[in-house]
């Protein structure tokens, strides 16, 4: 079954008027992603939370801090999936602007480093990070899989880690007490989507395919399970991060016939399976999530993505917010933007209330409570948010 926009919204009970996530023309196509509907565990609609009070990284204005205070950012900056990192790493350098504008006392340093979204990679550079004793927090690391790989010692050396993107649900369950996750985990996307897709979408067989990585991995198992009898598993099927031939795999589902395909992944992967199956005919509604949700898709993709539906724990920019980020970095702001602005002006209130110290800030993180662009923010004892809800977005 393919359902167009008009069909989803009014499904939804949503407004027809979207607002975009991350606007990237696809070769020319025109195409963008823009947002639908904010949904529940259940698929269900819920309203959007106004974004009226939200915290403001200018402050008062009249913070003093050592010029030598500094927020680190660690992620994929290069590499093949390198555009969720620079979203991030933008995000935080508009809120550290704003803010540094706004206070000539404290000049507060973004010191950003490139992991290249490997977990190996990831192990070499954020003992870099812990070492300078500047850090007093790091927004990060971006992806699940670097992440687990690092979570421990950046736990053991005390220094507040809020990740704006590492999705995946275990990454909670380590006992690390540094670690805040500043949108949902998997474990909430992948039922809210399965159900958004079998209730509101009218979708009845679902072929899921997963990609070898932390994220893909976990986020499928949550997909699958919360699908029930809707996801075939006569179609299932498991690729390879870096994988640029997808022809077995489009002929399993050729032959499937499904309603829709989830794939979850990253875009780099999703981009070139999205075009092959467009290639072989596959008429499916193809699904992914906030690995695939970024301009990238659609500019990699083409015409091959217009239809698709794309989840994601992340919420979309507010106009003032674009507009500000688009003449900073002269791009739209993108997947895990607005999440990266929130979590920095966390961290930047905390050094403006003098809380320069990694275990001041720590602190000040675990007992906040107040709301950003794209939520309320208040956390748990483990560091996940005590709410947090998953969008679903379009490419048209």
């Amino acid at each position: 079954m393919v359902i167009g926009a008009a069909a989803v919204l009014a499904v939804a009970g949503c407004s027809s008027k979207s607002t975009s996530n991350s606007a990237g023309g696809g070769s020319g196509t025109g195409l963008s992603i823009k947002s639908l509907v904010q949904i529940d565990s259940q698929g269900k609609a819920v309203t959007q939370t106004g974004t009226a009070q939200a915290a403001d990284p200018a402050g008062d204005g009249k913070a003093k801090c050592a010029p030598t205070t500094a927020i680190a950012m660690a992620g994929a900056l290069t590499g093949a999936n390198s555009a969720l990192g620079i979203n991030i790493v933008d995000g935080v350098k508009l809120a550290v602007q704003q803010h540094n504008k706004a206070n000539p006392d404290c000049q507060v340093q973004l010191k950003p480093f490139d992991t290249e979204g490997d977990p190996q990679k990831a192990s070499q550079v954020i003992p870099t990070v812990i070492s300078d004793q500047s850090v007093t927090a790091l927004i990060g690391p971006a992806f699940s899989g670097e992440t687990k790989a690092t979570g421990q010692i950046i736990s053991d050396a005390g220094l507040p880690a809020l990740t704006s993107s590492a999705t995946n649900a275990s990454l909670t369950k380590n006992g690390w007490k540094t670690f805040f996750r500043g949108l949902a985990n998997d474990d909430l996307q992948g039922p809210s989507v399965a159900h958004y897709l079998t209730g509101a979408g009218g979708f009845k067989k679902i072929c899921v395919v997963q990609d070898d990585s932390d994220y893909g991995v976990g986020l499928a198992k949550s997909v699958i399970a919360a699908l029930g009898s809707s996801a075939d598993e006569s179609c299932a099927a498991q690729v390879k991060t870096g994988d640029k031939d997808f022809s077995a795999t489009v002929s399993k589902l050729s032959a499937a016939k499904p309603d829709a395909i989830f794939y979850s992944g990253y875009y780099a992967e999703a981009a070139p399976l999205v075009e092959q199956l467009h290639s072989a005919g596959v008429s499916a509604t193809f699904v992914s999530d906030d690995g695939t949700n970024d301009p990238q898709f659609v500019k990699q993709a083409g015409d091959s993505s217009k239809g698709a539906l794309l989840s994601c724990p992340c919420g979309p920019a507010p106009d003032s917010f674009a507009t500000a980020y688009k003449a900073l970095n002269n791009q739209e702001p993108g997947v895990y933007s607005v999440e990266a602005y929130d979590l920095t002006t966390i961290v930047l209130k905390a050094i403006d209330a003098g809380k320069v110290t990694r275990p001041e800030v720590l602190d000040y993180v675990r007992n906040y409570d107040g709301q950003g662009l794209a939520r309320h923010y208040k956390w748990d004892s483990t560091g996940e948010l005590s709410n947090a809800l998953i969008w679903m977005y379009q490419v048209k």
